[in-house]
């Protein structure tokens, strides 16, 4: 019987060193013209039928391989362009290519046992509570986004609500319900889906004028679910509202989580990174108060895709909620099963990447003052562009701009307006996006790149204006 054992190592390592270069080099230079021709190119047909063919029996080799890798490198979303402005994405940093290939030659699993690995999601996890307010014996967990940051931080708010039994008997009759603004994102809704709890159990608060939830109007919907017989458990506040950046009055919503004994939950998937502002760091006060806080490194502070965080006050309700090893993953005192931190007893996953070395080598390379200060010239480019539209009698700012984000339109038309940022995102200018705001179609523009410009803003208003008068003459 012939010997069919092949390593899935490179024949030859000298040419595989050539091939990878090769990729780094095309990878560095597409960061490094991050900011030439078009924002988003589609994939032009023939790309995609090719994308069409059946699983591959006969390995082409790493060569092939990688030339086919780099001819995707045109075709992303565009948001390392600085005239990307329609959706919260980050925009990357050269330097993510170095923790990339590091994690990708370990290929550790961070569910546990004691390796290097460990010890630095550790270290980002201490800094993370310094530079959130919490305290330093809380829990928390690296994970891939705040969508999974706050079901994880629900189930700990659900389980401890319920004496840890809904682990083994399910929610049940229980009929825990959950309030947060009506501007939260939709990742909480569907985290109380994904619970068992049921989305329609997540109470809509109205807001005020700013956006920012209603505090008399969340006290009386608790006192309404009283009243029928419901179990209010938890409240969202959110940081950083998607649709035009509204902060939600954090200590007031504490005050009443103390008063009413309810868990409260901070959704800070933009507006966290404000803590490394000097600017924004006070109107986040109410961190230092929250049971749990979901945010990311991957929006405002430019880590690589995906890369977020939980962070819950109270570390033995988070391990509570997860931890039930079998006897394969036993723990010992000595040996590579050894280790005070296993994540896998703080989330779901027993098998995860090694997420935590990007967002360690970015804080390292780029130090929290120089994070902060994109994130305040983000702001200041905000109001530069909020003060533009102001003086366009054609445009009409739509809602306050407290963060980074500013939401607009041309004339009263709504499909004029979609039709406009439609031929925008086609024309390879810009790529805004749209939203509702009070019931009106908006021009959305979200500023969380470092590498926008005024000239940039100046730019994306002039085409709005060009094409808003083309388009009503056609």
């Amino acid at each position: 019987m012939p010997d069919r054992f092949k390593s899935l190592d490179p024949d030859n390592w000298r040419d595989f060193r050539a091939t990878a270069h090769r990729m780094l080099d095309a990878a560095l230079d597409r960061m490094q013209g991050a900011g030439d021709g078009r924002v988003w190119t589609p994939l032009p047909p023939d790309a995609k039928a090719r994308l069409t063919a059946p699983v591959p029996v006969d390995g082409q080799g790493a060569d092939a391989v990688a030339d086919q890798i780099a001819a995707l490198l045109p075709f992303g979303v565009g948001n390392t362009h600085p005239r990307f402005f329609g959706w919260v994405h980050g925009a990357g940093t050269p330097g993510a290519v170095l923790p990339a290939v590091a994690a990708a030659a370990m290929n550790a699993n961070l569910g546990g046992r004691d390796h290097g690995g460990i010890y630095v999601e550790r270290q980002v996890l201490d800094w993370c509570r310094a530079l959130m307010g919490f305290p330093a014996d809380s829990g928390g967990l690296i994970v891939s986004g705040t969508s999974m940051a706050t079901i994880i931080a629900l189930k700990a708010a659900r389980d401890r609500r319920t004496d840890f039994a809904s682990r083994r008997d399910g929610v049940g009759g229980l009929r825990l319900v959950g309030y947060a603004s009506a501007q939260a994102h939709s990742c909480n809704a569907r985290a109380f889906d994904m619970l068992g709890l049921g989305s329609d159990a997540l109470r809509a608060i109205p807001c005020n004028d700013a956006f920012e939830m209603d505090l008399d109007a969340l006290r009386a919907s608790i006192a309404a679910d009283r009243a029928a017989g419901l179990t209010p458990f938890a409240v969202i506040g959110t940081a950083g509202a998607v649709n035009m950046g509204a902060i939600d009055d954090l200590d007031g919503i504490a005050d009443i989580c103390a008063e009413q004994g309810m868990w409260f939950h901070v959704d800070g998937a933009i507006g966290a990174a404000g803590r490394l502002s000097d600017r924004l760091r006070p109107r986040l006060s109410g961190f230092d108060r929250a049971d749990s806080l979901a945010f990311d490194f991957h929006k405002w502070l430019h880590v690589a895709y995906d890369a977020g965080c939980v962070l819950v006050r109270d570390e033995g309700a988070l391990r509570r909620a997860f931890s039930d090893r079998p006897d394969y993953l036993a723990q010992n005192e000595r040996g590579l099963a050894a280790g005070g931190f296993w994540p896998v007893d703080y989330g779901p996953e027993l098998s995860r990447g090694f997420r935590a070395l990007k967002i360690w080598a970015h804080f390292l390379e780029h130090g929290t003052d120089a994070l902060g200060a994109a994130i305040d010239r983000n702001c200041d480019q905000a109001q530069y562009l909020a003060a533009r539209i102001a003086r366009e009698p054609a445009l009409e700012l739509l809602a306050p701009v407290p963060l980074q984000i500013v939401c607009f339109r041309y004339g009263e038309d709504d499909a004029l307006n979609d039709a406009i940022v439609v031929a925008l995102q086609e024309s390879g200018v810009a790529a805004p996006s749209t939203t509702k705001i009070n019931g009106k179609l908006a021009i959305r523009v979200n500023l969380t790149n470092h590498r926008t410009r005024a000239s940039d803003l100046d730019l994306l208003v002039d085409e709005v204006l060009r094409l808003g008068e083309s388009l009503t003459r056609d």
